[in-house]
Parts: structure tokens; sequence; C-alpha cells
């Protein structure tokens, strides 16, 4: 299984709501999860949320939830990788595992399939077996 998970918990603090807040007329969420889904690259496309509402945008923008995330990971500190872990672990448990696991930010509107499939491209060139991570230049 290929697997784009989608970390989005609910307490957001400098920004309410940053996930699902509206931004040019949609949740910011759902340019991310729209470009996994154009992208033709996944079996399953996870939203990783605590919080039921995001849970529901989600499922209102045609992504449902396989289940909500362990609140015990889900505070101001909890790093990434054991929300990963977490989440495949869970679909492991169902009898799902993931072969290859994208990280996808949920506050990236500016994201597009293609740039999914050409991160794809070049993983699966390195031999899937070496983490690929975007970056940009961005002046500050």
């Amino acid at each position: 299984m290929k697997i784009a998970i989608v970390p989005a918990r609910g307490g957001s603090k400098r920004i309410k709501d940053k996930n699902i807040v509206d931004f040019c007329g949609r949740p910011m969420i759902a340019y991310a999860l729209e470009a996994a889904r154009e992208s033709g690259l996944f079996d399953v496309i996870h939203v990783s949320t605590d919080s039921a509402r995001i849970a529901g945008v989600a499922e209102d923008l045609g992504f449902p939830v396989d289940f909500l995330r362990d609140p015990s990971l889900s505070d101001d500190h909890t790093p990434l990788i054991p929300v990963l872990r977490w989440v495949l672990q869970q679909y492991q448990a169902r009898g799902r595992p993931a072969e290859d696991v994208c990280l996808l930010m949920p506050c990236a509107p500016l994201i597009e399939a293609a740039d999914l499939r050409a991160a794809y491209a070049r993983y699966a060139e390195a031999g899937r077996g070496i983490m690929t991570l975007a970056v940009v230049p961005f002046a500050y």
C-alpha cells in the first residue's frame, strides 16, 4: 500500500484551526489533499488528526478518516516521526501494511500533483530506500 499521511492536529496556537481555515475560498488542507488524490500515487490518503472538526472537513472533501489520532500524540511538542509510526502501526494492525509513505503537510496550498509525482520519481530512482525531502530557497 502507498500512503500519504497528512498530519493535522486540532491544537494550533498561533493561527486557530490553521489546517481548515478558509484560504482563497477553500479549507487550507483541501489543496494538499486534492494534489495527493490528483497525483494518482496513493492507495490511501490519511488525515492524522485528533480533531473531530478537522476529520469532518476532510470527510466533506471526500477523504474519510479511518481513525482519529491518539490524543497522547497531539500536544505541542510531539515530533512527526512518532505520529507517522503510530499511523503505520494502526494500518498494519488492520492488515494494510505500507510499502511507501509520504508525509504531506496540510498547510501547503501551492503543492501540485506534478510536484508529488516528480518527488516520487526521484525517490523511486534512488531505490525507494532513501528518504526524499522537498525544500525550496526562501528569502527572509
